[in-house]
């Protein structure tokens, strides 16, 4: 049975080995290239000799200097710069003076030089070791950059998580204080069998809130029988009054959207079209596929936006900063950010409508 191909480890995930790998193969090129440079001048084999005590020197000064670097990364930087700048100083007098002396010793051993001679080979060390320091920082300050930026996305994840938790728990009070109370009614009209009843849907309903966490996504088809569940529990207020249609196109069954996002419309409806009028309302939900878009219909035949006596109710229902319209824009906004349609609409006959299309995926994991 074939295995799926394992994901690369990032290589600055393990700091300690990138650098032992960076360091090793940094200082085996001086080596290579400086001994082939001497040897092609004539030099000899011999020159093997001191170009390895040099790169021993070099990989020796460059292992104290990180153990200095890592403690002043984390310093003021005119801190950090100004001393760097002295250990560098030091640590390139300290090679050329061990670099000078091989080199004399091998090959001018009666000329040992003394004094200031030392330094002859101090330009080149100080531009090396310059040069292993600006790579030592710029990693250390991308590795820290790149730390920095996994940090913000996670706050910026959790704060949107809880955004959305924000949103979607505040409908539960809201909801369970007309449910309760209706059903507290009930029990004074000695009413027991339907309170009963209310009391085992309710159950029902608050069970899949709690399952379902508030960021999740869950299919079509789980929003809609939830949305039947609630229309269950108003039922048993309104009887009659309240008549819900459902048209949801078999392609768009599967599609995924945040959990109880269509409740605080349906909820909406019922407030604004159907506790208003003695005949009550009706209440549809339709869904389909438009292309790539998922387009989803909430609208109901209460008063509407074009009625003179009760459309300032219709009103307060578009400018209301409650559970209702105002819950799903941000949700919207939340789950999908730009990428989605949220519009309200009424009709000249009557009615109020609320149209939403967002993009239309399937899988569990996916995100927006």
């Amino acid at each position: 049975m074939a295995h799926p191909p394992l994901r690369a480890q990032p290589f600055f995930d393990d700091k300690n080995r990138a650098f032992w790998q960076l360091q090793s193969a940094g200082w085996a090129g001086y080596f290579v290239l400086r001994a082939l440079g001497g040897i092609a001048n004539d030099m000899g084999l011999l020159f093997i000799v001191p170009t390895a005590l040099a790169t021993a020197t070099g990989f020796s000064l460059t292992l104290l200097m990180a153990a200095a670097f890592r403690r002043l990364i984390k310093m003021r930087p005119l801190v950090t710069w100004g001393v760097s700048i002295v250990i560098v100083g030091i640590a390139s007098a300290a090679f050329s003076t061990i670099e000078v002396w091989a080199h004399a010793t091998f090959y001018r051993p009666g000329e040992m030089p003394s004094g200031i001679q030392f330094l002859g080979a101090i330009l080149l060390d100080f531009a090396i070791l310059v040069a292993w320091s600006a790579l030592y920082y710029g990693i250390n300050f991308f590795i820290l950059l790149e730390a920095q930026l996994d940090r913000m996305t996670r706050v910026e994840s959790q704060a949107a998580s809880a955004q959305l938790a924000m949103l979607r728990y505040q409908l539960n009070p809201h909801f369970l204080f007309n449910t309760l109370n209706s059903i507290s009614t009930l029990v004074l009209l000695k009413q027991t069998e339907r309170a009963n009843a209310m009391l085992s849907r309710l159950s029902s309903f608050l069970r899949y809130t709690l399952v379902n966490e508030p960021e999740s996504l869950v299919p079509l088809t789980q929003e809609v029988e939830t949305l039947k569940l609630y229309l269950d529990i108003e039922k048993m207020r309104f009887e009659d009054r309240l008549r819900a249609h459902f048209d949801i196109d078999p392609a768009a069954a599967q599609a995924r959207l945040p959990s109880l996002l269509l409740q605080p419309l349906v909820e909406n409806a019922i407030k604004y079209a159907v506790t208003p009028q003695e005949e009550g309302a009706d209440i549809s939900v339709t869904a389909r596929l438009n292309g790539a878009r998922l387009h989803i219909e909430v609208s109901d035949s209460g008063p509407g936006l074009n009625d003179g006596g009760s459309g300032a109710i219709q009103t307060q229902q578009v400018t209301s900063t409650g559970v209702g319209l105002a819950n799903t824009r941000d949700r919207l906004a939340q789950a999908y950010g730009g990428d989605h349609r949220f519009e309200i609409h009424g009709s000249a006959a009557g009615g109020f409508g609320v149209t939403i299309e967002v993009p239309y995926q399937t899988e569990p994991g996916a995100h927006p």
